[in-house]
């Protein structure tokens, strides 16, 4: 039986997979298991009778639904749920921490489309779960013999009315410098950022355009936002602006376009904001935290300015696990989940943006030009499907991948790395040149094709 949670919480098909009695069934075995430990103590030791859970959802119109069966088995397991309404992903891992709730629970399947969605959790202190504590969860769903609280030990339903302003003064006060006279397009993904993102860059300063900033349930992602940045680069243009910031549904993605409309993806980004916060004194052992798809231009420009790059797994919880480690400052991924530790437990879309612009009001430096501290080099990732993700020991394989790191030297490196639930390969490579690169990933993706391809039958 399949791994019930992915990599970031439980997603599928609304209503298909993801059933109300399913998000219900959750909630309760979330319940279960994150209501205990030192928290708990320290809870009861504070007179408070009941733990309490912070729930919140993107505007997708299943979110509803799935809200409401969420809040039925959190209260009905003794949970009393505040409920912050539609906000961004690490809005809601935020209020976990600033009112020191036990757990929280975010509605939302991300960058994904309208009929999609999924169920996150956080854990005390806004941090997202470990795979162990995530499958303590879902063991717990198939455990029936705790029992049923009944009367005063049910928990409560209730609005959390200040949960967006909290967040938008946590956010103001971050912000290392105003915004005033830069002229930003925000693109909102039709999603969660609609509400506070453009609040927070008005109040800090910024004259503010908008896209993707009328969510109606249904068109989430569509065309707008983070995955089509190519709306951006051309309302851009057209308002003349200085730079866009395009968010995720969920807002925990960042990436921004320049004044002349050129994409700045979030190794772009990474790169520009580590090497402000060593100027400023404020970069924990020159050290930034990336993932292994991160661009090699990323790498070169950080060893220029002395700054260490250390290696993750794909997956903003990873990054967030070796951030964690030496408590680094900065961390993130090439798709622009950007974690600042000092303000934040997970990818902040946001606030990504809002630094991005700050810096670009702190050093009078156009986007353009505070991109130009790295050189992107050419990446080309090809997927190889129906193969053995398990197989790239092989020594076919392993030759080819030996004979093309051979033949780009220093200018250039190759990645595979498998799927981690679909019978596919990626396939990664990156040269001085595009066609050098797609050449190269296409003959490693024959090589995999060949020497590992599944049996039809």
């Amino acid at each position: 039986m399949p791994r019930l949670f992915g990599t970031d919480g439980v997603r599928g098909l609304a209503n298909g997979e993801l059933t109300a009695a399913l998000a219900l069934g959750l909630a309760q075995a979330s319940a279960a298991v994150l209501t205990h430990g030192h928290h708990a103590d320290a809870r009861r030791a504070s007179g408070r009778p009941r733990p309490r859970a912070v729930l919140a959802r993107d505007p997708r119109v299943s979110g509803e639904f799935l809200g409401a069966a969420v809040a039925a088995g959190l209260a009905s397991a003794g949970v009393d749920v505040l409920d912050a309404g539609v906000i961004p992903t690490p809005a809601a891992a935020f209020l976990v921490a600033d009112i020191d709730a036990d757990f929280g629970v975010m509605i939302s399947a991300s960058h994904n489309p309208a009929p999609d969605n999924g169920i996150k959790f956080f854990a005390t202190g806004g941090r997202k779960l470990p795979d162990e504590v995530e499958d303590r969860i879902e063991a717990a769903m198939h455990d029936h013999s705790a029992p049923t609280p009944t009367g005063i030990d049910v928990g409560r339903i209730s609005r959390f009315a200040d949960a967006e302003d909290r967040y938008v003064v946590h956010l103001l006060g971050t912000l290392p410098h105003r915004l005033d006279g830069i002229h930003v397009v925000l693109d909102c993904a039709n999603g969660a950022a609609a509400g506070v993102s453009p609040e927070v860059f008005v109040n800090a300063g910024a004259r503010v355009t908008l896209i993707g900033a009328d969510p109606d349930g249904w068109n989430i992602n569509d065309g707008v936002g983070s995955t089509h940045i190519d709306n951006l680069s051309r309302a851009v243009l057209e308002a003349g602006a200085d730079v866009g910031i395009a968010h995720d549904g969920d807002a925990d993605r960042c990436l921004a376009v320049d004044a002349a409309g050129n994409a700045i993806d979030g190794d772009q980004i990474m790169a520009i904001l580590a090497l402000s916060l060593q100027e400023r004194g404020r970069l924990k052992d020159d050290t930034l935290v990336a993932t292994v798809m991160s661009n090699l231009g990323l790498k070169r420009a950080m060893a220029d300015a002395g700054i260490t790059v250390i290696e993750a797994g794909v997956g903003d919880r990873y990054v967030l696990e070796k951030m964690t480690e030496g408590d680094y400052s900065i961390g993130g991924e090439q798709s622009g989940h950007i974690i600042f530790n000092e303000f934040a437990t997970t990818g902040d879309g946001i606030l990504t943006g809002l630094h991005l612009v700050a810096e670009m009001a702190r050093t009078g430096k156009t986007l353009q030009e505070l991109a130009s501290c790295m050189t992107v080099f050419p990446q080309v990732l090809l997927n190889v499907r129906g193969v053995d993700r398990h197989g790239l020991a092989d020594q076919g394989v392993q030759d080819a991948i030996a004979a093309a790191s051979e033949a780009l030297g220093d200018s250039g490196r190759v990645l595979l790395r498998p799927s981690g639930t679909e019978p596919v390969v990626r396939v990664m490579v990156e040269a001085a040149s595009q066609d050098d690169a797609q050449r190269i990933a296409e003959e490693l993706a024959a090589v995999v094709q060949d020497r590992l391809a599944l049996d039809a039958a």
